[in-house]
Protein backbone atom coordinates (compact mmCIF):
# COMPACT_ATOMS: atom_id res chain seq x y z
CA UNK A 1 0.00 0.00 0.00
CA UNK A 2 3.04 2.26 -0.38
CA UNK A 3 2.69 4.95 -3.10
CA UNK A 4 6.33 4.72 -4.18
CA UNK A 5 6.15 0.97 -4.66
CA UNK A 6 3.00 1.36 -6.74
CA UNK A 7 4.64 4.02 -8.92
CA UNK A 8 7.62 1.77 -9.66
CA UNK A 9 5.35 -1.19 -10.30
CA UNK A 10 3.20 0.83 -12.70
CA UNK A 11 6.22 1.85 -14.76
CA UNK A 12 7.44 -1.75 -14.99
CA UNK A 13 4.05 -3.05 -16.12
CA UNK A 14 3.69 -0.25 -18.67
CA UNK A 15 7.15 -0.94 -20.09
CA UNK A 16 6.07 -4.54 -20.63
CA UNK A 17 2.78 -3.40 -22.16
CA UNK A 18 4.48 -1.09 -24.66
CA UNK A 19 7.01 -3.77 -25.57
CA UNK A 20 4.19 -6.26 -26.21
CA UNK A 21 2.16 -3.74 -28.21
CA UNK A 22 5.11 -2.93 -30.46
CA UNK A 23 5.47 -6.64 -31.31
CA UNK A 24 2.11 -6.73 -33.08
CA UNK A 25 -1.22 -8.60 -32.79
CA UNK A 26 0.30 -11.83 -31.51
CA UNK A 27 1.24 -10.01 -28.28
CA UNK A 28 -1.81 -7.77 -27.91
CA UNK A 29 -3.17 -9.90 -25.06
CA UNK A 30 -0.10 -9.08 -22.98
CA UNK A 31 -0.33 -5.42 -24.04
CA UNK A 32 -3.90 -4.83 -22.84
CA UNK A 33 -3.41 -6.83 -19.66
CA UNK A 34 -0.17 -5.12 -18.65
CA UNK A 35 -1.46 -1.65 -19.55
CA UNK A 36 -4.53 -2.21 -17.36
CA UNK A 37 -2.36 -3.25 -14.42
CA UNK A 38 -0.08 -0.23 -14.97
CA UNK A 39 -3.06 2.14 -14.92
CA UNK A 40 -4.49 0.49 -11.80
CA UNK A 41 -1.23 0.77 -9.87
CA UNK A 42 -0.77 4.43 -10.77
CA UNK A 43 -4.34 5.30 -9.80
CA UNK A 44 -3.83 3.52 -6.49
CA UNK A 45 -0.50 5.29 -5.98
CA UNK A 46 -2.36 8.61 -6.07
CA UNK A 47 -5.04 7.43 -3.64
CA UNK A 48 -2.53 5.81 -1.29
CA UNK A 49 -0.58 9.05 -1.30
CA UNK A 50 -3.64 10.73 0.21
CA UNK A 51 -4.15 7.85 2.64
CA UNK A 52 -3.64 4.07 2.29
CA UNK A 53 -7.19 3.45 3.53
CA UNK A 54 -8.47 4.83 0.23
CA UNK A 55 -7.31 1.73 -1.62
CA UNK A 56 -8.22 -0.84 1.05
CA UNK A 57 -11.21 -3.13 0.62
CA UNK A 58 -13.67 -1.50 3.01
CA UNK A 59 -15.40 -4.82 3.69
CA UNK A 60 -12.21 -6.53 4.83
CA UNK A 61 -11.32 -5.54 8.40
CA UNK A 62 -7.77 -6.90 8.25
CA UNK A 63 -7.03 -4.79 5.19
CA UNK A 64 -8.36 -1.69 6.92
CA UNK A 65 -6.15 -2.39 9.92
CA UNK A 66 -3.06 -2.54 7.70
CA UNK A 67 -4.13 0.61 5.84
CA UNK A 68 -4.66 2.62 9.01
CA UNK A 69 -1.35 1.70 10.64
CA UNK A 70 -2.66 -1.08 12.89
CA UNK A 71 -1.32 -4.02 10.92
CA UNK A 72 0.09 -5.63 14.09
CA UNK A 73 -3.50 -6.31 15.16
CA UNK A 74 -4.50 -7.93 11.86
CA UNK A 75 -4.91 -11.70 11.67
CA UNK A 76 -3.22 -11.87 8.23
CA UNK A 77 -0.01 -10.28 7.02
CA UNK A 78 0.15 -7.34 4.62
CA UNK A 79 0.76 -9.56 1.57
CA UNK A 80 -2.78 -10.90 1.98
CA UNK A 81 -4.48 -7.54 2.38
CA UNK A 82 -7.28 -6.84 -0.09
CA UNK A 83 -7.63 -3.64 -2.10
CA UNK A 84 -10.23 -2.07 -4.37
CA UNK A 85 -10.37 -3.04 -8.04
CA UNK A 86 -9.46 -1.13 -11.18
CA UNK A 87 -12.93 0.30 -11.81
CA UNK A 88 -13.29 1.55 -8.25
CA UNK A 89 -9.78 3.03 -8.26
CA UNK A 90 -10.54 4.96 -11.43
CA UNK A 91 -13.92 6.08 -10.11
CA UNK A 92 -12.43 7.47 -6.90
CA UNK A 93 -9.62 9.32 -8.65
CA UNK A 94 -11.98 10.67 -11.31
CA UNK A 95 -14.16 12.22 -8.60
CA UNK A 96 -11.11 14.01 -7.21
CA UNK A 97 -9.55 14.98 -10.54
CA UNK A 98 -12.51 15.58 -12.82
CA UNK A 99 -10.80 18.35 -14.76
CA UNK A 100 -7.51 16.50 -15.21
CA UNK A 101 -8.81 13.09 -16.31
CA UNK A 102 -10.94 13.19 -19.49
CA UNK A 103 -11.95 9.51 -19.26
CA UNK A 104 -15.25 8.89 -17.48
CA UNK A 105 -16.58 5.57 -16.18
CA UNK A 106 -18.27 4.62 -19.46
CA UNK A 107 -15.13 5.22 -21.49
CA UNK A 108 -12.91 3.46 -18.97
CA UNK A 109 -14.89 0.26 -18.50
CA UNK A 110 -13.54 -1.39 -21.70
CA UNK A 111 -10.07 -1.19 -20.13
CA UNK A 112 -11.18 -3.31 -17.19
CA UNK A 113 -13.15 -5.66 -19.44
CA UNK A 114 -10.13 -6.21 -21.69
CA UNK A 115 -7.71 -6.67 -18.79
CA UNK A 116 -10.04 -9.11 -17.04
CA UNK A 117 -10.80 -10.97 -20.25
CA UNK A 118 -7.13 -11.76 -20.74
CA UNK A 119 -6.44 -12.50 -17.07
CA UNK A 120 -9.38 -14.83 -16.47
CA UNK A 121 -10.24 -16.50 -19.76
CA UNK A 122 -7.45 -15.56 -22.15
CA UNK A 123 -9.79 -13.61 -24.44
CA UNK A 124 -9.48 -10.10 -25.88
CA UNK A 125 -11.01 -8.21 -28.78
CA UNK A 126 -8.19 -7.50 -31.24
CA UNK A 127 -10.27 -4.81 -32.98
CA UNK A 128 -10.51 -2.81 -29.75
CA UNK A 129 -6.91 -3.19 -28.61
CA UNK A 130 -5.63 0.18 -29.77
CA UNK A 131 -8.60 2.04 -28.30
CA UNK A 132 -8.23 0.26 -24.95
CA UNK A 133 -4.48 0.70 -24.95
CA UNK A 134 -4.67 4.40 -25.79
CA UNK A 135 -7.30 4.93 -23.09
CA UNK A 136 -4.76 3.65 -20.54
CA UNK A 137 -2.18 6.12 -21.84
CA UNK A 138 -4.65 8.99 -21.58
CA UNK A 139 -5.51 8.11 -17.98
CA UNK A 140 -1.86 7.75 -17.04
CA UNK A 141 -0.65 11.04 -18.58
CA UNK A 142 -2.45 13.35 -16.10
CA UNK A 143 -1.56 10.99 -13.25
CA UNK A 144 2.14 11.48 -14.02
CA UNK A 145 1.61 15.22 -13.60
CA UNK A 146 -0.27 14.80 -10.32
CA UNK A 147 2.35 12.42 -8.94
CA UNK A 148 5.24 14.55 -10.24
CA UNK A 149 6.69 11.68 -12.27
CA UNK A 150 8.92 12.61 -15.21
CA UNK A 151 7.11 11.38 -18.38
CA UNK A 152 10.45 10.72 -20.12
CA UNK A 153 11.43 8.40 -17.28
CA UNK A 154 8.06 6.68 -17.19
CA UNK A 155 7.69 6.08 -20.93
CA UNK A 156 11.39 5.44 -21.42
CA UNK A 157 12.39 4.36 -24.91
CA UNK A 158 8.71 4.06 -25.89
CA UNK A 159 8.03 7.78 -25.66
CA UNK A 160 7.69 8.14 -29.41
CA UNK A 161 5.20 5.26 -29.58
CA UNK A 162 3.17 6.92 -26.81
CA UNK A 163 3.13 10.25 -28.66
CA UNK A 164 2.12 8.58 -31.93
CA UNK A 165 -0.79 6.70 -30.37
CA UNK A 166 -2.11 9.83 -28.65
CA UNK A 167 -1.83 11.88 -31.86
CA UNK A 168 -3.64 9.18 -33.86
CA UNK A 169 -6.40 9.03 -31.29
CA UNK A 170 -6.94 12.80 -31.42
CA UNK A 171 -7.07 12.84 -35.22
CA UNK A 172 -9.44 9.86 -35.42
CA UNK A 173 -11.72 11.42 -32.80
CA UNK A 174 -11.92 14.65 -34.80
CA UNK A 175 -12.70 12.83 -38.03
CA UNK A 176 -15.37 10.74 -36.30
CA UNK A 177 -16.92 13.88 -34.79
CA UNK A 178 -16.97 15.68 -38.14
CA UNK A 179 -18.79 12.71 -39.66
CA UNK A 180 -21.38 12.68 -36.89
CA UNK A 181 -22.07 16.41 -37.24
CA UNK A 182 -22.41 16.17 -41.02
CA UNK A 183 -24.84 13.26 -40.75
CA UNK A 184 -26.92 15.08 -38.10
CA UNK A 185 -27.19 18.21 -40.29
CA UNK A 186 -28.37 16.07 -43.21
CA UNK A 187 -30.98 14.39 -41.01
CA UNK A 188 -32.21 17.77 -39.75
CA UNK A 189 -32.57 19.11 -43.30
CA UNK A 190 -34.40 15.99 -44.43
CA UNK A 191 -36.83 16.19 -41.53
CA UNK A 192 -37.56 19.91 -41.38
CA UNK A 193 -36.18 21.51 -44.56
CA UNK A 194 -39.62 21.65 -46.15
CA UNK A 195 -41.16 23.63 -43.27
CA UNK A 196 -41.40 27.40 -43.13
CA UNK A 197 -39.60 29.10 -40.18
CA UNK A 198 -42.74 29.43 -38.08
CA UNK A 199 -43.85 25.87 -38.67
CA UNK A 200 -40.37 24.55 -37.94
CA UNK A 201 -40.25 26.48 -34.67
CA UNK A 202 -43.57 24.98 -33.53
CA UNK A 203 -42.49 21.43 -34.38
CA UNK A 204 -39.09 21.76 -32.72
CA UNK A 205 -40.58 23.25 -29.56
CA UNK A 206 -42.61 20.06 -29.18
CA UNK A 207 -39.80 17.65 -30.07
CA UNK A 208 -37.05 19.14 -27.92
CA UNK A 209 -38.83 19.03 -24.56
CA UNK A 210 -36.76 18.65 -21.37
CA UNK A 211 -35.48 15.13 -20.87
CA UNK A 212 -35.54 13.04 -17.73
CA UNK A 213 -32.08 11.54 -17.04
CA UNK A 214 -32.19 7.73 -17.39
CA UNK A 215 -30.46 6.98 -14.09
CA UNK A 216 -30.86 8.19 -10.53
CA UNK A 217 -28.24 10.71 -9.52
CA UNK A 218 -27.84 12.05 -13.01
CA UNK A 219 -28.75 15.56 -14.07
CA UNK A 220 -29.73 17.15 -17.41
CA UNK A 221 -28.89 20.65 -18.62
CA UNK A 222 -30.09 22.41 -21.77
CA UNK A 223 -27.48 23.18 -24.45
CA UNK A 224 -27.64 24.27 -28.11
CA UNK A 225 -27.02 21.47 -30.58
CA UNK A 226 -23.67 21.95 -32.37
CA UNK A 227 -25.11 20.41 -35.54
CA UNK A 228 -28.55 21.97 -36.02
CA UNK A 229 -28.77 24.67 -33.33
CA UNK A 230 -31.88 23.18 -31.74
CA UNK A 231 -32.34 22.67 -28.02
CA UNK A 232 -30.36 19.64 -26.93
CA UNK A 233 -29.62 18.13 -23.54
CA UNK A 234 -26.46 17.31 -21.67
CA UNK A 235 -26.57 14.45 -19.17
CA UNK A 236 -24.03 14.19 -16.38
CA UNK A 237 -23.30 14.23 -12.69
CA UNK A 238 -23.57 17.03 -10.14
CA UNK A 239 -21.27 17.51 -7.21
CA UNK A 240 -20.39 20.02 -4.50
CA UNK A 241 -16.84 21.14 -3.79
CA UNK A 242 -17.62 23.47 -0.88
CA UNK A 243 -20.80 25.17 0.23
CA UNK A 244 -19.42 28.54 -0.86
CA UNK A 245 -18.73 27.37 -4.42
CA UNK A 246 -22.17 25.85 -4.97
CA UNK A 247 -23.19 22.97 -7.24
CA UNK A 248 -21.13 21.92 -10.27
CA UNK A 249 -22.17 19.86 -13.30
CA UNK A 250 -19.94 17.43 -15.22
CA UNK A 251 -21.54 16.42 -18.55
CA UNK A 252 -20.64 13.16 -20.25
CA UNK A 253 -23.35 12.78 -22.90
CA UNK A 254 -25.24 15.06 -25.28
CA UNK A 255 -28.41 14.22 -27.20
CA UNK A 256 -30.50 16.19 -29.68
CA UNK A 257 -33.89 14.75 -30.58
CA UNK A 258 -34.26 17.14 -33.53
CA UNK A 259 -31.36 15.75 -35.59
CA UNK A 260 -30.60 12.57 -33.59
CA UNK A 261 -27.08 13.69 -32.73
CA UNK A 262 -25.49 11.83 -29.84
CA UNK A 263 -22.09 12.70 -28.38
CA UNK A 264 -19.99 11.55 -25.47
CA UNK A 265 -16.46 11.46 -24.08
CA UNK A 266 -13.83 12.93 -26.37
CA UNK A 267 -16.47 14.23 -28.76
CA UNK A 268 -17.75 16.62 -26.09
CA UNK A 269 -14.20 17.71 -25.28
CA UNK A 270 -13.58 18.58 -28.91
CA UNK A 271 -16.57 20.93 -28.92
CA UNK A 272 -15.18 23.24 -26.25
CA UNK A 273 -17.65 24.94 -23.92
CA UNK A 274 -20.52 22.53 -24.47
CA UNK A 275 -18.60 19.72 -22.81
CA UNK A 276 -16.96 21.68 -20.01
CA UNK A 277 -17.93 21.25 -16.40
CA UNK A 278 -19.00 24.30 -14.44
CA UNK A 279 -21.42 25.79 -11.91
CA UNK A 280 -25.15 25.46 -12.50
CA UNK A 281 -28.24 27.21 -11.19
CA UNK A 282 -29.00 24.76 -8.38
CA UNK A 283 -29.12 25.50 -4.68
CA UNK A 284 -27.61 23.21 -2.07
CA UNK A 285 -31.12 22.49 -0.77
CA UNK A 286 -32.14 21.28 -4.23
CA UNK A 287 -28.95 19.23 -4.53
CA UNK A 288 -29.62 17.39 -1.26
CA UNK A 289 -33.40 17.20 -1.71
CA UNK A 290 -33.44 13.52 -2.67
CA UNK A 291 -30.85 12.44 -0.09
CA UNK A 292 -32.03 9.99 2.51
CA UNK A 293 -29.92 8.67 5.39
CA UNK A 294 -28.95 5.01 5.32
CA UNK A 295 -31.06 2.72 7.50
CA UNK A 296 -27.93 1.87 9.46
CA UNK A 297 -27.77 5.51 10.56
CA UNK A 298 -30.99 5.01 12.47
CA UNK A 299 -29.98 1.66 13.94
CA UNK A 300 -26.81 3.20 15.39
CA UNK A 301 -28.70 5.88 17.28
Amino acid sequence: MQPEQLKVSSQRWMSGALAAFSQGPESYDFAVHHAGVAAEHLLKAYLAGLHPALIADGKDFNSLLHATGHGARASVDLSRAKSIGLIEAHGRVHKLLRKQIPIDANAFRPVADARNGVAHVGIHDVDEVRTVFTTCLRVIDPMLTELQIDPKTYWGSYGQLHDMLIAQHVEEARIHLAGKLAKARAVFEQRYGHLDPQGREIVLASITQPQQPPYNGEHAEEAPCPACGSRGWLTGDTYVLTADEGVYFTPYEFACSACSLGLDGDELSELGDIGQEGPIDMTLDEYYADWEPDEDDYRDR
